[in-house]
């Protein structure tokens, strides 16, 4: 490098575990770019690992639903002020949002009021509901960066400047695996037949949704005695969450609990029962049947139906990307013990050889080295006059 040259400086924010490998990978990729670029902001652990220095702790920024998002408003608020400050005072070459929309597009549009170029990887879901949301998201940024292909095609109708980059997670997976070595590192044999459950990655998500997963564990164990269940849990918090759940709801069932472990659960899974959210792209990915059922705290649901409206017909991605229902879902009331356990018997009892065939024509789709194209895309912006 030039001595005479200022060392580039890239900002970066994840909210949660899932910015945290997106950023993890852009960070590996940017580096190929700008090998002596700087990266800070709010980086988790996979980030900090490549060398992002994190000005806060990522788990701040990690909260869902709007009733439970007011308890932290004040030192969240605190945080993103803080943030911008600091970048306004030492401005990047370019500032990246990694998701957490509500907290990085408040981010963004005042850095780019002050004349720093500014990123949002991950698109938003204006496609669903606030449509209007569009114009906020071009006053705040010079970029959006799509994992999805039908997300592009709203922001060209509307003019905004995206990029279809693909999808990581459709980059790291294979598009065909053998699943006998995940069923070998869990102790379960080719024959055994195994429901995988995942209640989420968040508390709120484990305790609205663990027991009704549990209860329809037991029914479909009292069929079929001999029915594996696998359930992995994030982290110990989360593990002790649902161990809770468990003793409280259905204590004498059979049951493996897992130390994170993901992956190896959906890959060793005949069927998957899981909440929304990238984990149902994971098992798509799989190739895994699943049944999806989700609720949020009954306030917040009525909130976001009474104030928006929905322009959806699915909430699930692999659903989305299909533009069908391929998999069940079931929010809120319908996420009961009668619909999870009628829906996921079949799956169970099948091979389901034509779902695993679309899950594959869509996996083609996506995998497109998601990284390196991200990367490319927020170089070509940082090298723009």
């Amino acid at each position: 490098m030039n001595k005479d040259k200022k060392q580039l400086r890239i900002g970066i924010v994840a909210g949660e575990l899932s910015g945290d490998i997106l950023g993890e990978g852009l960070i590996k990729a940017l580096k190929k770019h700008f090998p002596d670029a700087i990266f800070e902001g709010i980086a988790g652990p996979k980030m900090q690992a490549q060398g992002c220095k994190t000005l806060y702790d990522m788990d701040e920024l990690s909260v869902m639903g709007l009733v439970e998002v007011l308890g932290r408003l004040p030192r969240l608020l605190k945080i993103r002020k803080q943030l911008v400050q600091h970048f306004v005072d030492n401005p990047p070459d370019v500032f990246i949002g990694i998701d957490a929309p509500d907290f990085n597009l408040r981010v963004e549009k005042p850095l780019k009021d002050a004349g720093i170029k500014t990123v949002q990887y991950v698109s938003p879901s204006v496609w669903a509901w606030r449509e209007k949301r569009i114009h906020t998201i071009s006053a705040a940024t010079n970029l959006v960066l799509a994992l999805l292909p039908f997300e592009k095609e709203f922001y060209d109708k509307h003019q905004v400047p995206c990029t279809f980059v693909g999808h990581t997670l459709a980059d790291d997976i294979a598009l065909e695996h053998d699943d006998t070595k995940a069923r070998e590192e869990l102790g379960l044999s080719l024959d055994d037949k195994v429901l995988a459950l995942l209640p989420g990655s968040r508390g709120s998500e484990v305790g609205l949704l663990s027991e009704t997963y549990i209860k329809t564990a037991a029914e479909l164990q009292a069929k079929n005695p001999n029915l594996k269940i696998v359930v992995p849990l994030v982290n110990e918090k989360r593990k002790a969450q649902f161990s809770d759940i468990l003793k409280a709801t259905a204590p004498n069932l059979n049951v493996n609990l897992l130390d994170g472990q993901s992956k190896l659960a959906m890959q060793a899974a005949d069927a998957i029962l899981l909440a929304s959210g990238t984990a149902t792209l994971e098992g798509m990915l799989y190739k895994k049947p699943m049944v999806v059922g989700y609720k949020i705290k009954p306030l917040s649901y009525w909130i976001f139906k009474t104030l928006f409206t929905f322009n959806i017909k699915y909430f699930s991605l692999p659903n989305l990307l299909a533009d069908e229902e391929l998999v069940p879902e079931f929010l809120q009331t319908e996420c009961n013990v009668t619909n999870l356990t009628n829906a996921l018997t079949p799956m169970l009892n099948t091979d389901n050889k034509e779902l695993k065939a679309r899950f594959l024509a869509i996996h083609g789709k996506i995998r497109l080295n998601a990284s390196e194209q991200a990367a490319n895309a927020v170089a070509e912006l940082i090298n723009a006059d």
